[in-house]
């Protein structure tokens, strides 16, 4: 196995509302009952994502600095930054950093926190 990322989880005490938030966000699909430990989560609530059509490999970055909390994120792809922080904030997540043009990389970004306060990236084309 290379150091690649394999898995992502979203944790909160109400998953069942994480599932509806995401469905309705990014369309995923994810029905309870997968196999789970149970210092994980309750058996009964725990969720894989079904895979996600045309969906690439994950890739990711350290960076930081003086200033800047400690945190992990990941980024989910989007077509508009803007207007997906906007559907969020209308699912009840809140808008943690609005959209940010990374001019380097051409592209834009932007954080959110769900409802369960797990603070999660989209990316998209400027």
């Amino acid at each position: 196995m290379v150091n690649a990322v394999v898995h992502v989880e979203l944790i909160g005490p109400e998953p069942e509302r994480l599932r509806v938030f995401y469905a309705a966000l990014f369309g995923w699909d994810a029905p309870a009952g997968a196999p789970v430990a149970d210092a994980i989560s309750v058996p009964t609530a725990y969720s894989f994502i079904d895979p996600v059509p045309d969906a690439g490999p994950v890739a990711g970055g350290i960076g930081g600095g003086p200033g800047f909390a400690a945190h992990a994120v990941f980024y989910i792809g989007v077509d508009d930054v803007a207007a997906a922080l906007q559907q969020v904030e209308e699912l009840g997540g809140s808008v943690v950093l609005p959209p940010q043009r990374n001019e380097g990389g051409g592209v834009v970004v932007g954080h959110f926190r769900d409802p369960a306060g797990n603070l999660v990236g989209v990316a998209g084309p400027v």
